[in-house]
């Protein structure tokens, strides 16, 4: 699968730390998200958002009507941890996507509210009820068509095995090793597919064991019930971040797409702004510290565009 969509909620939960997400993103079922963003990144990127001032050039380029409102309105699903999660409060969104909209808003200017909707109803609400929304967008020809997408952050498939890898899984063949992932998700069907690859050549089946949640597929890997924990790489990654070194990534990202933030087909120039201000969180550094902290530096990107072209 070449590109992500949002479409089942999924818990992740190592030690004693709980969160919910989500693979694979263009539908998505409700649910709310449980998470610890002072076990993750929220409190570690206080002060680099702390440490970002107002661009004026940028801060030229917000529409008039946003800028005297002084807030730059964000909605999210907040049930997609680490992108975009409820925190323990039980309503306060926080993720690296609210960590990197924070940033830009400080550098127009202007404070950021997230609000927590059903992902169905963010793209129809952009322009009137929310300015913009990043929450786990992939770019896709098909949304251009609707709305204008500025990209931030790329992610993929991703794979994770016990720390040290003691049953010597190797990242480019998965034959006959035991693969936990989330009923449902993309991963489930990749690891299907791969399993038919393996026996098509004399090779031993991938023993493909489905989970209700990505919390029990994480544990049992850690655990050494099975041997690979395979899902979207931004859930692999903080996985790993918060498993108390208990797991490690198996080779990298795969099936990597853009994410992008959704602004209004006829925005006023806010897409621009937007394009502006992550270039230059990117440029100085501040964008890979902000998904650092989240276990997700991987996700950078070296440009942003707007509507990138896409396949």
């Amino acid at each position: 699968m070449n590109k992500l969509t949002r479409t089942i909620p999924s818990g992740l939960v190592l030690a004693a730390l709980a969160l919910t997400g989500c693979t694979n993103a263009s539908q998505e079922s409700g649910g709310a998200a449980g998470g610890s963003a002072s076990a993750s990144g929220t409190d570690a990127n206080k002060a680099v958002i702390d440490s970002v001032k107002k661009d004026d050039k940028i801060a030229a380029m917000v529409p008039e009507a946003i800028a005297k409102s002084g807030t730059l309105r964000n909605g999210a699903a907040a049930n997609y941890a680490p992108a975009e999660f409820v925190d323990t409060d039980g309503s306060t969104v926080v993720g690296y996507d609210v960590d990197y909209l924070s940033a830009v808003a400080k550098l127009m200017g202007l404070k950021l509210t997230t609000a927590n909707s059903d992902f169905p109803s963010l793209i129809p609400a952009i322009g009137s009820k929310y300015d913009l929304s990043a929450s786990s967008f992939t770019v896709t020809a098909e949304r251009e068509k609707q709305v204008t997408m500025v990209s931030y952050f790329k992610a993929g498939f991703g794979m994770a095995v016990q720390k040290g890898n003691p049953k010597k899984v190797t990242k480019d063949s998965l034959c006959g090793f035991k693969v936990a992932v989330q009923t449902g998700t993309a991963q489930e069907t990749a690891a299907q597919d791969k399993s038919k690859k393996c026996t098509a050549a004399g090779k031993k089946a991938i023993d493909v064991v489905s989970y209700k949640s990505q919390a029990d597929a994480a544990t049992n890997v850690a655990g050494g019930k099975a041997d690979v924990a395979f899902a979207d790489s931004m859930i692999i990654n903080y996985a790993i971040k918060q498993s108390h070194d208990k797991l490690e990534a198996l080779g990298g990202m795969t099936d990597a797409a853009l994410f992008g933030v959704v602004t209004a087909k006829s925005d006023d120039g806010l897409s621009k702004a937007v394009q502006a201000a992550t270039q230059k969180l990117i440029d100085d550094g501040t964008m890979k510290k902000l998904l650092a902290n989240w276990g997700n530096e991987d996700g950078m990107i070296t440009t942003s565009e707007i509507n990138p072209s896409v396949k």
